[in-house]
């Protein structure tokens, strides 16, 4: 097996200072890529959120690993700067290969108790900007070396690859929207060699969400006490493997259009997460949210979880089946086809 199979090829990681966008600019690094990671947290000058991790702490890791790795401090929802960053990379490397949008960084941003008719809307044009017109703005100004060389792979990187509703109203559109992204760049670029998909992580080991448990990586599994779901969680490196294997399959543009699930792919590929295991969150969480289903009544927390995952999967048709219970001990009657299990195809 080729250990570098993208030697010689060239990355950009959109928002790599933490999470899925570090992990993902860490496994390209270990594929081969020369890596430029970009955010706004660097040392010294802290982006929008109040967490540590910065873009040079990123680079720093990937040449640790034996990668190569350069850090630029950009805004991506400032397009002079964007610019100026494609500018950069056409003149020190001549050429993208890979570019993965990552840019979030948005959490504090929603209120997760409130529905749409009580959203605060003073922040809505920041949050809009952050989240989804920063990845419109760096499509814009890379894609055209792509497109010039006919080669390439652009992922948006999304939370789950569902049809259903996300559980918030601006979080849920935002997340729908990059992957329409996706989908209709991929169209735009059917006749060219270049090929746009989206792809999500499962239950994220994110430097966050350890924190929140009071963990380490090197004993997440104490968590797993606090949440079972935690079990089946996987560090941000799974899902920059997948990203690494999709760009080093001359095949890739096959996949054109859809959305991805990291832990598929790892399945598909054979390549596995940091300790050689292939997690599967969402097997446990229908296993889950089915016993629930069936052992009524349900608490608050249980109908909040069976609701949860109804919403995310009752538009798929190979899921009807656990649809159609998650409705039936929700005590959901009289749905329209909109809202209702879908059809067998």
């Amino acid at each position: 097996m080729n250990r570098r199979p993208l030697a010689g090829k060239v990355a950009l990681v959109a928002g790599a200072t933490r999470g899925a966008g570090r992990g993902i600019a860490r496994a390209l690094g270990e594929a081969g890529a020369l890596v430029y990671c970009t955010g706004r947290s660097v040392s010294g000058e802290a982006g929008g959120l109040d967490r540590p991790e910065t873009i040079d702490e990123t680079a720093a890791l990937i040449e640790r690993e034996g990668g190569q790795a350069v850090a630029v401090r950009v805004d991506h929802t400032h397009e002079e700067e964007v610019a100026k960053l494609a500018a950069r990379i056409q003149s020190e490397a001549g050429r993208v290969d890979v570019l993965v949008n990552s840019i979030w960084g948005a959490d504090s941003m929603i209120d997760w108790s409130k529905r749409f008719w009580q959203v605060d809307l003073a922040n809505i044009r920041a949050y809009l900007d952050q989240t989804l017109i920063s990845h419109i703005i760096t499509c814009r100004h890379i894609a055209p070396m792509m497109i010039e060389a006919d080669r390439g792979l652009i992922v948006e990187v999304i939370d789950g690859p569902f049809t259903g509703y996300l559980g918030h109203i601006l979080y849920d559109l935002v997340k729908a929207s990059l992957k329409r992204l996706a989908y209709g760049m991929a169209m735009e670029l059917a006749q060219s060699g270049v090929t746009a998909l989206s792809l999500s992580p499962g239950f994220l080991r994110s430097e966050e969400v350890l924190d929140h448990f009071g963990v380490r990586e090197d004993n997440w599994r104490d968590a797993i006490a606090q949440d079972p779901y935690f079990a089946e969680s996987e560090t941000p490196l799974l899902v920059g493997r997948a990203v690494a294997a999709l760009a080093a399959d001359p095949r890739v543009r096959l996949k054109a259009g859809l959305s991805l699930f990291a832990s598929d792919l790892a399945r598909e590929y054979g390549f596995t997460d940091a300790d050689g295991r292939v997690p599967d969150f969402p097997r446990l969480f229908d296993e889950s949210v089915e016993k629930l289903a069936s052992t009524p009544p349900l608490d608050d927390e249980g109908r909040f979880l069976v609701w949860a995952r109804y919403c995310q999967i009752h538009r798929d048709p190979s899921r009807r089946d656990l649809a159609k219970r998650l409705a039936d001990a929700l005590g959901l009657e009289g749905l329209g086809p909109g809202l209702a299990p879908s059809a067998p195809e």
